[in-house]
């Protein structure tokens, strides 16, 4: 080989290896999302997330105590994800909230998808009416999602004893909330 092949060979691999970094940072699987995974302490978050901000009551992450929520900001200022510990003595990561819509499953549903996207690639377990949204719980899976009433025709959207079933939540329906809730 010569020495411009094996200089091409490297800025081949180089990219590549960028390329597929790229396509994991924003992935949500049923096991990690992007950087995170079901077993990052607390305690780790500074390391995980070295390269972004990470906004949180300094004790919580020092020590690991409480359960106050750890808000990650990308360098420059986008709003990742937010974290909620568990209340154990060693913390792990309850639940995370998404605000990029970077993050995609690996079906392609983030938080610019419709409840089409939604129903169209994973089956729904339940749905549970509140006050002012409709959360839609997956079968074996940790994702939930919500959609704002508003969302729904007029008749649905006021009471929070009205059971809304799937096919009454109109397909263009967008996402308000996109949540994990790891035990």
């Amino acid at each position: 080989m010569t020495r411009a092949s094996i200089v091409y060979l490297a800025i081949i691999t180089f990219l590549m290896v960028q390329c597929k970094n790229d396509d994991t940072q924003f992935s949500i699987t049923k096991d990690s999302i992007g950087k995170l995974s079901r077993n990052t302490l607390v305690s780790e978050l500074q390391m995980v997330f070295a390269q972004d901000s990470i906004v949180s009551d300094a004790d919580t992450l020092k020590i690991g105590n409480g359960s106050k929520k750890i808000k990650i900001y990308e360098k420059g200022g986008a709003h990742l994800l937010t974290l909620t510990p568990d209340a154990e003595s060693i913390q792990k990561i309850k639940n995370i909230r998404v605000f990029d819509p970077r993050y995609k499953t690996a079906r392609g549903v983030g938080l610019t998808s419709t409840f089409k996207d939604i129903k169209d690639n994973y089956p729904i377990r339940k749905i549970v009416t509140s006050i002012n949204n409709v959360v839609i719980f997956l079968k074996d899976s940790d994702l939930y999602f919500t959609i704002d009433k508003q969302e729904l025709p007029s008749s649905l959207r006021y009471g929070a004893s009205t059971n809304i079933e799937a096919v009454q939540i109109p397909d263009d329906a967008k996402i308000k909330y996109l949540m994990i809730g790891w035990e």
